[in-house]
């Protein structure tokens, strides 16, 4: 009876200790995609970008009514821009676009690759790579998005790239005319007449041309960047060293 007695007492004790175990232990509320987004929305603006990038995906995995995916999607390249990791930051925001290309912030994201590649030309881009980058994603923002509404931004910005695009084509053939290596020079200096026409230095490439091109005995050719040099820029001082050089021969 005492061992009968014991197998009783026992078998309470784990029943009552499994309820209490079963009351401790609350279920987990129902996941509200709102409530979150707006939290990991004042976690970023804190500069908490760690931390409400993690929300941030939590939302697309669990979001089902997929309200609030695109827009989380599009936060956590946010996260990465802000949080100083720009090629992730570009990898996500390219996700959203293939997945997303015709959503009303398509053009946020794609404005913001541009950008991005724009705040990497440091100082003297030595091989115009990084303007060439940047020049790129603006165009491919025009052409996808034309109604976009940084337009005003985006030219300021193309004009740029396009300056220092010009700028180091005109260093290099200048390097080259300077070591007599007229056909490379030449080269250079009809690039940017044909691809950079607002080039602030166009006079001085028109006169390097047309001496370059003389110098390779194609008067013709010497001739149409010095009529070219006279006719648009005649009060230019590199006409007037034309006028005075050219005269004489």
């Amino acid at each position: 009876m005492r061992k009968s007695g014991l197998f009783v007492f026992l078998g309470c004790v784990f029943v009552f200790s499994a309820c209490a175990h079963k009351q401790a232990v609350k279920p987990e509320p129902p996941f509200n995609a709102e409530a979150s987004f707006a939290k990991a929305n004042s976690l970023f603006e804190h500069g908490r970008y760690q931390e409400a990038r993690q929300i941030f995906d939590r939302i697309k995995a669990k979001d089902a009514a997929g309200a609030l995916t695109p827009l989380a999607t599009l936060r956590i390249a946010d996260t990465y821009r802000k949080d100083g990791e720009p090629d992730s930051a570009v990898d996500e925001y390219r996700k959203f676009l293939q997945i997303y290309p015709d959503h009303e912030y398509a053009p946020y994201a794609q404005y913001q690759i541009a950008m991005i590649r724009f705040g990497q030309i440091k100082g003297y881009d030595r091989d115009g790579g990084a303007a060439g980058n940047a020049l790129r994603e603006f165009r491919n923002l025009m052409n996808l998005y034309p109604r976009n509404p940084y337009e005003s931004s985006v030219s300021r910005c193309m004009s740029k790239c396009r300056y220092i695009m010009a700028r180091h084509e005109f260093m290099v053939g200048r390097f080259y005319y300077r070591k007599k290596a007229f056909r490379g020079a030449l080269g250079r200096f009809e690039g940017i007449l044909e691809n950079y026409p607002a080039f602030i230095r166009t006079p001085e490439v028109l006169y390097l041309a047309a001496r370059s091109a003389r110098a390779l005995g194609d008067e013709k050719k010497a001739g149409l960047y010095l009529g070219r040099l006279r006719s648009r820029y005649p009060y230019s001082l590199f006409a007037a060293k034309a006028n005075k050089e050219f005269a004489k021969r």
